[in-house]
């Protein structure tokens, strides 16, 4: 891990061990993926940004457990599920959806099925 991915979790290295699974799921998973890291958010991309791992709220503070991360990705449609906190149509035709993840067991292959959907779905723009 560089040290701007350490800065980034300079207060909140409970939810490092979810960061790093989830990246290494995907880094293993989808090819050709780079990544930057920003005070908000490392994001996560092919040829367009497709999905970003932050400290967003997306519940209220009572609702959120104490470690946690965000995982959000962009697709072509609006993707129903009670997993999904968040989801938004900021742009016709492209959805943003925001997951919370508490627990190592949640990043799974539904997820990843997504988040490799929405890889592809960038690499379409």
């Amino acid at each position: 891990m560089n040290g701007d991915s350490m800065l980034f979790f300079d207060r909140h290295m409970d939810a490092l061990p979810l960061y790093e699974a989830f990246k290494g799921r995907v880094m293993d998973e989808i090819e050709d993926v780079h990544m930057k890291v920003q005070k908000s958010q490392i994001s996560f991309y092919k040829k367009h940004l497709f999905a970003c791992v932050s400290f967003a709220r997306v519940r209220k503070k009572k609702d959120c457990p104490e470690v946690y991360i965000v995982v959000t990705f962009g697709l072509a449609r609006k993707k129903e599920s009670p997993r999904i906190d968040v989801a938004t149509e900021p742009y016709p035709g492209r959805w943003t959806h925001h997951v919370l993840i508490s627990e190592l067991e949640e990043i799974d292959d539904e997820l990843l099925s997504w988040v490799r959907e929405a890889a592809e779905f960038s690499a379409e723009k």
